[in-house]
């Protein structure tokens, strides 16, 4: 049967040829639009976290890392939301919403926890700190 390709073995190619793209990795507009429009919900986030690393750059720590981790979470709020996202989409959809979740909260509450003069304490981390540190 020339032309067609059988398959001698199960075992799983030693070249892989191309990849399974995420899920909800597709355009978020249409072909047509520009790439930047394609891609809007990954230009907003990376467009977030530069803001806030210029933010940070020009000596504003705490608003700037606020903004970073702010962003983080936009990101995922945008993959839930969204049924497609783009490049935004790296993995399944539950472990970027866990990655993007996860990175924005404890980036938020260290920018919030940052010294001097704290805008949240949390009193059990002085304990923490005493018992693994002192």
């Amino acid at each position: 049967m020339p032309g067609l390709l059988l398959r001698k073995s199960r075992r799983f190619p030693l070249i892989t040829r191309d990849t399974a793209r995420p899920q909800g990795g597709g355009r978020a507009a249409p072909g047509s639009a520009p790439s930047a429009a394609r891609q809007w919900p990954f230009v907003a986030v990376v467009g977030g976290v530069a803001l806030g690393l210029l933010i940070v750059s020009l000596d504003g720590f705490r608003l700037g890392t606020a903004l970073i981790g702010l962003s983080l979470l936009a990101g995922a709020a945008l993959r839930w939301a969204l049924p497609e996202v783009g490049m935004l989409a790296v993995r399944s959809r539950f472990t970027d919403l866990l990655t993007y979740g996860g990175l924005g909260a404890v980036i938020v509450l260290l920018s919030l926890m940052v010294q001097p003069d704290p805008w949240i304490k949390l009193p059990f981390l002085q304990d923490v700190v005493h018992f693994t540190v002192r």
